[in-house]
């Protein structure tokens, strides 16, 4: 086998393992598995739309809002990976779904986006050390078809078109939404990549909070 047979693989064998990470914290923090849920991270910074802090924080927030019976699960599509050394930025498609009631009325909302993550290789191990979602369409039903909702134009378009009625249905339900959080064009995401292009650069910290 040459030698830029086995860099290859050796590539490939790093992806997966990131992968595995990224899979296994959809599938932990849904199923409320809380143990497991903290080994993805490496003290890492979390930003979404209700909740901005340290990962720490991040597990003891969604494990309090999991017990009172909020539903926020996600489901995964592909992904793509650039590794430099022991750091890495995935980005994973990803759709956001939280079922609640607004105004009355049983809905689900469907967010599209991706994970962008913010990797780093120690001792031997990969984990997460700053995730934040880029948020790129979404849509709200009603549960029942037949049910009518009427929504709030204003509350509505307080929100970025990528995550406005997620922001919607969560702000309706009590959270603290955060405008202004990436989407699929603009200057927080350009901002974020570059962000992600310092980090693999050799950059000190990920840049995780957002002022």
């Amino acid at each position: 086998m040459s030698s830029a047979e086995a860099s290859s693989d050796d590539l490939d064998s790093e992806r997966l393992a990131i992968r595995t990470v990224v899979d296994n914290w959809v599938l932990w923090r849904d199923s409320g598995d809380w143990d497991r849920f903290a080994t993805v991270w490496h003290d890492g910074w979390m930003s979404a739309t209700w909740f901005q802090g340290s990962a720490r924080e991040f597990i003891a927030a969604s494990r309090e809002a999991f017990e009172r019976g909020v539903r926020i699960l996600h489901v995964l599509g592909g992904s793509t990976c650039d590794i430099a050394g022991n750091r890495a930025i995935a980005q994973t498609r990803m759709t956001i779904n939280q079922r609640a009631p607004v105004d009355g009325v049983l809905v689900d909302v469907a967010c599209i986006g991706r994970f962008y993550d913010f990797f780093e290789k120690r001792a031997g191990r990969w984990a997460i050390v700053r995730r934040q979602p880029v948020y790129e369409m979404d849509r709200l039903d009603p549960v029942d078809p037949s049910a009518r909702i009427t929504l709030d134009g204003a509350l509505l378009n307080r929100f970025p078109e990528g995550y406005r009625h997620l922001a919607y249905l969560q702000t309706k339900n009590g959270f603290d939404v955060r405008g202004g959080l990436p989407g699929l064009r603009g200057e927080a995401v350009e901002k974020l990549y570059a962000e992600g292009r310092a980090w693999l650069a050799g950059a000190n910290q990920p840049v995780g909070k957002i002022v």
